[in-house]
């Protein structure tokens, strides 16, 4: 039996939410955001509270219901609050800065990285060492982090690059003579 699964998801004041088959949308102060359900699970909506079941015993539906459930939970959660993530940039030379829509990256390479965000995401460069990924879908604001982190991963030796705020890089001790 699913733990995550059994427990219903509130919606706050100022939230709604509206179930057509699979597809559920929920509206909120900071946008509209839809999911679309397997057909292993049944979406319910009474009384400001979403439930989501398990359509028989089966492996499968037992594996969706807990996945269902969190997806819809995430949708209200971005609807409301919605996601962030906050990136650091460490190294001699290295800095962001915000052109209008596009992210400017010196990153030590022998061009600037030009980044433009996709619609749904804000990326805003509060200082030139500091990145602030915002959107209400955590998986496309999780993806613009992680792309604009590949550029350049933090190393292990000197721990120059970007990472994520609060994310442990381990170092390693470089040649001895």
């Amino acid at each position: 039996m699913s733990r995550i699964g059994k427990k219903p998801v509130e919606l706050p004041s100022g939230v709604t939410a509206s179930v057509s088959g699979q597809t559920i949308e929920v509206k909120g102060p900071k946008g509209t955001r839809s999911f679309n359900a397997t057909d292993d699970v049944d979406l319910k909506v009474e009384d400001n509270v979403i439930t989501v079941t398990p359509r028989g015993k089966s492996k499968r539906a037992r594996q969706q219901w807990g996945m269902s459930r969190t997806q819809v939970q995430n949708c209200v959660t971005g609807v409301t609050e919605g996601f962030k993530k906050e990136l650091e940039i460490q190294g001699v030379g290295y800095r962001a800065q915000m052109q209008g829509n596009t992210l400017k990256l010196n990153l030590g390479l022998s061009h600037d990285v030009d980044y433009t965000a996709p619609e749904g995401v804000t990326v805003t460069a509060p200082k030139q060492t500091e990145i602030v990924v915002e959107g209400i879908d955590e998986q496309l604001v999780g993806q613009v982090a992680a792309n604009i982190r590949q550029w350049r991963k933090p190393e292990p030796y000197k721990g120059k690059g970007i990472r994520y705020k609060g994310e442990f890089i381990f170092r390693k001790e470089g040649k001895k003579k």
